[in-house]
């Protein structure tokens, strides 16, 4: 037995409407309509082949947990973008504060509306 792949990554949040607009106006992701009616709402994200992000509208256990203040320090997921400064400038617009990672790499670190740490790494080429 080995794992082959990541499939999905969850988000909790507390204001769905709130989070899509930083993941579809923002990031730019589109809902993937295949969800199943559950009990609690929420979305999925279609992210390259075979991946997502999907988002529960739920309450959050550790909502009153101090989180890092920078991400690369929190948990957190690692996303590849192809322009890191076309993300920028979107995180400008939309006044989303980041910051630039402390490796020396082509990346980012921001958080979502209900302080969730992503990562954004720039990769000129598919992995």
């Amino acid at each position: 037995m080995h794992i082959t792949h990541l499939l999905h990554a969850t988000f909790l949040v507390a204001d769905l409407n709130k989070a899509r607009i930083f993941y579809e106006k923002v990031l730019g992701l589109i809902p993937d309509g295949k969800r199943p009616e559950m009990s609690f709402s929420g979305v999925w994200y279609n992210v390259g082949i075979h991946q997502q992000i999907h988002l529960m509208q739920l309450p959050n256990p550790e909502a009153s947990l101090q989180r890092p203040a920078y991400g690369g320090r929190d948990r957190h997921i690692a996303l590849s973008v192809n322009n890191l400064n076309a993300l920028m400038q979107k995180l400008d617009s939309a006044s989303i504060g980041y910051t630039i990672s402390k490796s020396g790499r082509p990346a980012l670190f921001c958080r979502d509306p209900d302080d969730n740490a992503l990562e954004f790494i720039e990769c000129k080429s598919s992995l």
